[in-house]
Order: C-alpha cells, then structure tokens, then sequence
C-alpha cells in the first residue's frame, strides 16, 4: 500500500505517463504520442491535481523517470521534475525507466525475474535484469546499452522461468531465442508511471528524496557513441 502523497511523471520514451496518488486515491494518464511531451506534460499535470482536488504543495515526493531513453525524453523528465520541485522544495526520487516495465510485470502478473529492455535505436538495446525482493523489482549487475544478438549467458545469469518485456524485444524478438527459460510479455512495451509509485514510496520514506539541483539522469549511453555532424556537440 502506497503511504505518501506523490506526484510521478516520465517522458523518456514514446510514452508519455503520469501518476498521482493523493489521500489514497491514484490518478493516472499514460498515452503515447513522441515528440509532444515538451508542449502536453504541464497541462497533464494541472489535470490531475484538478481531478484530486490537490494543489502539487501538498504533496510528499516528486518521483521521475530518469532513463535510460531517449536524450530529450529524459531531459524533459528531469528538467519538469526539478522545476516542480524548486517552487515547492519538495524532494525528488529518480527511477530507471527498466525499474519500471520490471515492476508492472511483478505487480502485474507476479513476474520474479524480468528482462526489461528499451529500443535505443542504431541497432542496439537498453537491457537489465531485475528480481523481486521484498515487494520492488532489484537490479541484478548493471544496466547497459547492448546489441541484442551479444545477449548472452553473461548478461543473461539465471535458467529460472522469466519474462522479458519493452520495445528492445519488440522490435527484435530473435534475441532471445537460445533461451528456453525466457518467454516475452508483448503487453509491456514502454515504461508507465503507476508503476514508479512504489520506488518513489519507498525512497521517500527511507529518507531517500534529493534536493532539485541534485536530481540525475541516467543516459546509460555515453553521447560520445552518437555519430556527430561537423561542427555539433
């Protein structure tokens, strides 16, 4: 059961989600529509505080997806984050983006062990691997940034039965064919928000917010893979 007042949002991928839980009820909108974020997330955001009849000072916590997706998404994730933040000084709680897509595959379907991964374009994949303890979905290893036909038994430790989920898998399914043990979830595609409410509970209740100025992405992917124009950073 969800203790704190939060406000969650995420925008790091084609999906645009946001989550409010207030006074035990959750208000909730997930829809994806790339490259609209920037001009749709501030309005969401009046639209449930409206709904709750909630002014955003009232919360706890600000939870935020904080990649790995794309270079703007996460941008505008951090940035709408921080802003809310600043004129409220409430704290701030980051969550991976894989956290997430792991998370509604536990709640979801009791899932223990889930590969989550997101299509990073250029051929390549966001993967982890995370297993249950304690109710929240734990990363096993790191996060990275893969081709999908490198996956192998040292990215991939456990022969348990587990699913896989996200849009990595979606767009190449023949990854994981050398693994009889991994069945692919296609009803999880892209990160929801609802499912960033208990990190963002537990952190907060841990003592475990920051402050706005030291909120932090997690790019995974270092700019410098990206081929680069003469002349741009």
């Amino acid at each position: 059961m969800i203790k704190s007042n939060i406000l969650a949002l995420d925008a790091s991928t084609e999906a645009l989600s946001l989550v409010l839980h207030y006074k035990g009820e959750t208000f909730h909108h997930f829809e994806e529509c790339p490259q609209q974020h920037s001009q749709k997330i501030l309005p969401l955001i009046d639209e449930l505080l409206a709904k709750a009849n909630c002014k955003l000072k009232e919360l706890d916590v600000i939870g935020f997806g904080q990649g790995p997706g794309s270079f703007t998404g996460v941008r505008i994730s951090v940035a709408i984050a921080q802003g809310l933040a600043y004129s409220t000084n409430l704290p701030l709680v980051g969550v991976s983006t894989l956290a997430v897509m792991a998370q509604q595959a536990y709640e979801q379907n009791n899932s223990l062990l889930v590969f989550p991964s997101i299509d990073a374009r250029m051929g390549e994949i966001y993967f982890a691997q995370y297993q249950e303890n304690n109710g929240l979905m734990e990363l096993v290893n790191n996060e990275c940034v893969i081709k999908p036909e490198l996956l192998t038994n040292e990215y991939i430790t456990s022969n348990e039965a587990s699913v896989a989920v996200g849009t990595g898998f979606k767009t190449y399914p023949d990854a994981l064919a050398n693994f009889e043990n991994i069945t692919i979830n296609t009803d999880i595609t892209l990160p929801d928000a609802r499912f960033m409410l208990a990190f963002v509970d537990a952190a907060f209740i841990a003592g475990q917010g920051v402050q706005a100025s030291d909120a932090q992405p997690k790019y995974v992917r270092d700019t410098v893979t990206w081929k680069k124009l003469p002349g741009r950073e």
